[in-house]
């Protein structure tokens, strides 16, 4: 038996969130989606999370949420995310972070599924090793399960590749997040883990990644401050469907998914 699970890129603003909304019943229809996980550090006006975007993203029909470096831009996440389960942040964060990095989650027919949010340093904070981090962790999972999947999100396209290529054979599925922009690289590795550099974002096309785009293009013109708001117009689904061999976590098909809204 497979399970398909399905990856959706990140979540920008009102109009990502509407686009998961419209577009999310009809491809866990069309693909017989067991598990929906979304990366939506950018959910909320394009910068964090709060309470009332979690709770409408798991109420579209996410299962699992990750994050990345904008997770703590509401500070009010810091103090509620532990009531979130469901809800993940960077596992490499230091000891005393709330909130937890990784998770065992079932599917509505009991099958259960490891998931595992990493975020990377080269060009972002100065978190811990990511790659270490993910040792520790999958072995950990893997007790319960072998079909894992795993958000790196991260800047450096080399980062994500290198991660993809140190967990194949140990995980399921490697797919990054955070440039907003799809990569042409879906493949099953080697070792039998799917991969592919970024699964792009869920929101505004007309935009630079997800922000109004005279807004940036003022910016890079004046290098003055400017405030980003979130584009509407154009809102497109990123993410990509991996079918997973259930008895050994092995990765049989990884298919991109690009939707636009109607």
């Amino acid at each position: 038996m497979v399970l398909n699970l399905l990856f959706v890129g990140d979540v920008v603003g009102r109009p990502g969130r509407r686009a998961l909304q419209r577009l999310l019943p009809r491809l866990i229809d069309r693909h017989q989606v067991d598990l929906v996980v979304a990366n939506g550090e950018n959910a909320a006006a394009g910068f964090g999370l709060t309470r009332d975007t979690m709770n409408e993203l798991l109420d579209a029909g996410v299962d699992v949420l990750t994050t990345g470096n904008h997770v703590w831009d509401k500070r009010e996440i810091c103090g509620q995310i532990d009531d979130f389960p469901r809800v993940l942040r960077p596992l490499n964060y230091p000891g005393g972070a709330p909130g937890r990095g990784s998770g065992v989650f079932q599917t509505s027919a009991g099958y259960k599924v490891g998931v595992l949010n990493l975020e990377g340093r080269i060009f972002m904070s100065a978190l811990d090793c990511p790659f270490r981090a993910a040792d520790a962790a999958i072995e950990e999972l893997r007790r319960e399960t072998p079909v894992i999947l795993v958000d790196i999100h991260a800047e450096a396209t080399s980062e994500k590749v290198a991660m993809g290529h140190y967990l194949d054979g140990r995980v399921s599925l490697v797919v990054g997040t955070h440039t907003h922009v799809p990569t042409a690289d879906a493949m099953i590795l080697p070792g039998g883990t799917a991969y592919q550099t970024d699964a792009g974002m869920t929101g505004s096309r007309d935009s630079v990644i997800g922000v109004r785009k005279e807004l940036v293009i003022e910016k890079f013109l004046t290098q003055m401050p400017v405030r980003f708001d979130v584009a509407k117009k154009d809102p497109w689904l990123c993410g990509v469907v991996c079918r997973v061999e259930m008895a050994t976590g092995r990765a049989v098909a990884i298919e991109q998914v690009m939707e636009r809204v109607n």
